[in-house]
């Protein structure tokens, strides 16, 4: 049975269709996705040194300071971008970044290498 259903009258919602041919570029990521990634590798790797950081300290430093060092703890929320798995996948989506692409045809997505990729 083929039925067309209107949406407050205005007219036939139409099925979402899958992209032709969609590629990842060097600097960007699927629409509506998080991009966790940093500008480089080192840069990446200094703020996950800042998070892990402000961690330890906030925690190791109770016996000596007190219960008010543990207020730098959620400032390494801020160097992760979240939590520290997000920080990871940060740093995974770093190390790709225009190394891998995403090809969708017909319906069907893969993931390679990028043309021109080393």
């Amino acid at each position: 049975m083929n039925t067309v259903k209107t949406l407050n009258g205005v007219g036939p919602v139409k099925p979402a269709q899958p992209p032709e041919d969609v590629s990842a570029s060097a600097h960007s990521t699927a629409p509506g996705t998080k991009d966790f990634a940093s500008r480089s590798v080192p840069r990446h790797l200094a703020r996950g040194a800042l998070g892990f950081g402000l961690i330890i300290g906030s925690v190791a430093l109770v016996p000596v300071a007190g219960p008010a060092t543990l207020l730098a703890a959620p400032l390494a929320l801020i160097a992760f971008r979240g939590c520290p798995t997000c920080w990871m996948v940060g740093l995974a989506q770093t190390i790709s970044r225009g190394r891998l692409e995403r090809r969708c045809a017909d319906g069907v997505c893969t993931l390679g290498t990028a043309r021109g990729a080393p």
